[in-house]
């Protein structure tokens, strides 16, 4: 006869990432088959390691072996000591977006701009038929057209904290949306004299409110505006031609460059002038701030985690751009009509720390990626270019487009980056081979806006066919 034993203890078993955190470090002394010690003794974690790590030796990285990459590459001999530089890379991984999923008609004019909101979940594009529209990214379809521009949508711009879509256009004013009901915030900003060219929000660990808001123009000004009041707080008029780009940067400086060959940094708060930087010998095009990427996104990271609050908001943006930068001074590139670019540490000196060359012709469109460590430069010479970060190396010429390149655009993850171009094409990159690794055609016309989502998830481009591709 059967008898049921004794009732099972359930044992609560704790978290495994508990153990794996609570691991700790080991200190461990390698030693030969015949015990001879061979150098220091090592402190090593006994968990596993997550983080992927990128060597290099002189700047060159080790993709394939060191025998290929330094002593045949570098003509390094095998009795020379090597310094290895180890950085870390990103934990996640950014799969490269494959094909067209959606093609989205609604605009009846060229596209203008297309930009991701910080959280990913929207996606907005401006047009030359004078409205902006607000897609849904579950379904791909249409969300809002919000209207009430009279000329070309130029540049739009989200708030670092989601809520609101600035746009700035062709007939001088600036407009902010409801991106929840594609409603216009108030009636439009006015007071520049000329159309705008570029919009830059207060980042989000400046300011937990979001209702600080740059804008330039072609009448060489830039106002910053409080979103709340709807009024001009400061107007910086020093620029002597118009104002191409501004970047806002995390330490409170505000970066524009212009038509009149300089580069200026103000002090925010004030609309103080702090220094010029000089060195361009034509029309300065484009700006990229090392931390460019962590300040569109504020509170928002890989993980989809949403703030609770605005302080919570606040304190993870500053934590996220603390680690950024490392307490290290933001870097600053400037690309120009001369062909060259500068690479600037704009909060401490006036003095580059280096000049590019190297493009044939115009530098149209610079960015920095995610991490930091290196920026891809677009030209009309048909090729994208890459640099090192910290010193303005020149590592690789990206050639595969057939036209001016508009727009690049990294993954989060900095392993990938994807540029457009007049070709009617888009095309992903390889960053560990600097080849192709995709060809996206679709386009049937110049494509000259595109964007990656922060996530990674998605890709979406507009030009001049009027069409939206996912």
């Amino acid at each position: 006869m059967a008898t049921n034993g004794p009732p099972k203890l359930k044992l609560k078993s704790p978290n495994q990432d508990q153990i794996e955190e609570n691991l700790g470090t080991i200190i461990a002394q390698l030693t030969s088959f015949d015990g001879e010690t061979t150098g220091p003794p090592l402190s090593l974690p006994a968990g596993d390691e997550p983080l992927p790590y990128a060597f290099s030796v002189d700047g060159r990285e080790i993709s394939t072996s060191l025998y290929k990459d330094i002593i045949q590459g570098l003509q390094k001999s095998t009795e020379d000591v090597l310094k290895i530089v180890y950085q870390p890379q990103a934990i996640f991984k950014v799969r490269a977006v494959t094909r067209c999923s959606s093609t989205l008609n609604g605009h009846k004019e060229a596209i203008l701009s297309v930009s991701f909101s910080p959280d990913g979940a929207q996606l907005a594009t401006g047009s030359g038929d004078t409205t902006i529209r607000i897609w849904d990214l579950n379904t791909e379809t249409p969300h809002y057209t919000c209207s009430g521009h009279t000329g070309w949508v130029l540049y739009i711009a989200w708030s670092p904290d989601a809520k609101i879509l600035a746009s700035g256009s062709m007939d001088k004013t600036v407009r902010l949306w409801d991106p929840i009901t594609g409603k216009p915030i108030g009636d439009p900003l006015k007071g520049h004299t000329q159309w705008i060219t570029c919009l830059a929000w207060e980042p989000l660990h400046l300011n937990s409110k979001c209702n600080r808001l740059a804008s330039s123009s072609k009448d060489g000004t830039i106002r910053i505006w409080d979103t709340t009041l709807r009024r001009v707080i400061s107007t910086m008029s020093q620029h002597t031609a118009a104002v191409t780009c501004i970047k806002w940067g995390g330490n409170g400086l505000l970066y524009s460059s212009s038509r009149d060959k300089t580069i200026k940094v103000w002090d925010a708060s004030q609309g103080k002038l702090v220094r010029t930087l000089e060195g361009h010998g034509h029309w300065v095009n484009t700006l990229a701030l090392s931390t460019d990427f962590v300040l569109r996104t504020g509170a928002f990271d890989h993980t989809g985690k949403k703030p609770k609050d605005e302080n919570e908001a606040q304190e993870r943006a500053l934590e996220r751009y603390k680690a950024a930068t490392g307490n290290k001074p933001e870097r600053l590139v400037s690309g120009s009509d001369d062909f060259t670019m500068f690479l600037w540490v704009p909060s401490e000196s006036k003095k580059a720390i280096a000049r590019l060359t190297g493009h044939q012709k115009l530098v149209n469109y610079t960015s920095f990626s995610p991490d930091g460590r290196l920026f891809a430069s677009a030209s009309f010479d048909n090729s994208v270019k890459l640099w090192d970060g910290f010193t303005g190396r020149f590592i690789a010429s990206l050639r595969g487009h057939v036209g001016p390149v508009y727009q690049i655009c990294w993954s989060s993850d900095s392993r990938l980056l994807i540029s457009s171009s007049k070709d009617s094409t888009l095309k992903i990159w390889n960053l560990k081979t600097k080849k192709i690794k995709l060809d996206l055609p679709g386009h049937s016309d110049e494509v000259f806006s595109v964007d990656w989502s922060p996530g990674g998830d998605k890709v979406a481009s507009g030009g001049k066919d009027c069409q939206l591709k996912m």
